[in-house]
């Protein structure tokens, strides 16, 4: 049996002397392994780059087998954020925590074309780290982990939202939240409104979405992909603002 799709390259591992093993993110069958013949050559080995889009064709003798894969290159991420560590940093992060979080072989359609949209932003757009937080967000509520920010969990109110329930996932108005404030994780106001984003917001919004990968991560069992420690790391080396507190 055969098919082909659209994909993502997420992860590439060599194999034996001249093959490799790949992941990739298609549109239509989900996150999907195989091998690549030749993989490891000169030709291919670029192609093969975390980030790259390619049209794929797998074939494999049962569904449940390995397969293999024949890839073409539609557009190589990798080579355009190559030399901006931040950039590269952004999207190694994203593809690795699709390539640990998401299961394998299931329709992830939206999170597919998140990703594409994700990409383009980091390759375009000065503000695409504000963006990366929003896409992991919505990789959360894609993987049963949604947060809900648009009104307070105690009072029902939607103003003065500063803060979230590590329980629940559930925002918490100012009043309210006052005497649990050090167990309460803080809420960026550019994640429930349209505002600009400090080096200090988006750290925290980087610390408020880990928080909650981390737990789906657990639910399944693995833990989050150094890559996205990197991105925190990288990007805190890279400006000179930090959260007061010390959480990131």
């Amino acid at each position: 049996m055969d098919w082909t799709d659209d994909g993502i390259i997420l992860s590439s591992r060599r194999y034996g002397e001249t093959s490799a093993i790949v992941s990739i993110l298609t549109c239509e069958h989900g996150r999907h392994s195989g091998l690549v013949r030749g993989g490891d050559s000169r030709r291919l080995r670029p192609i093969l780059q975390t980030g790259n889009i390619v049209r794929c064709i797998w074939r494999g003798r049962l569904h449940e087998s390995l397969g293999s894969f024949t890839l073409e290159l539609k557009h190589a991420t990798a080579g355009i954020l190559l030399n901006d560590s931040v950039l590269l940093a952004g999207m190694s992060s994203a593809c690795a925590l699709i390539n640990v979080l998401v299961p394998e072989r299931e329709n992830y359609s939206r999170v597919f074309s998140s990703l594409v949209t994700l990409l383009i932003e980091i390759e375009s757009d000065i503000s695409w780290l504000k963006e990366y937080v929003h896409w992991e967000v919505q990789l959360l509520r894609e993987l049963g982990f949604g947060l809900s920010l648009n009104r307070c969990a105690v009072t029902g109110e939607t103003d003065d939202l500063i803060w979230v329930s590590p329980r629940t996932g559930r925002a918490v108005s100012r009043r309210p939240g006052l005497p649990y404030s050090k167990q309460l994780l803080s809420l960026p106001k550019f994640l429930i409104r349209q505002s600009e984003a400090s080096s200090k917001d988006l750290l925290l919004g980087l610390y408020l979405t880990g928080y909650f990968l981390n737990k789906a991560a657990v639910s399944s069992g693995c833990i989050l992909p150094a890559a996205r420690i990197r991105l925190i790391d990288t990007f805190s080396r890279m400006n000179t603002t930090y959260c007061a507190d010390g959480n990131i």
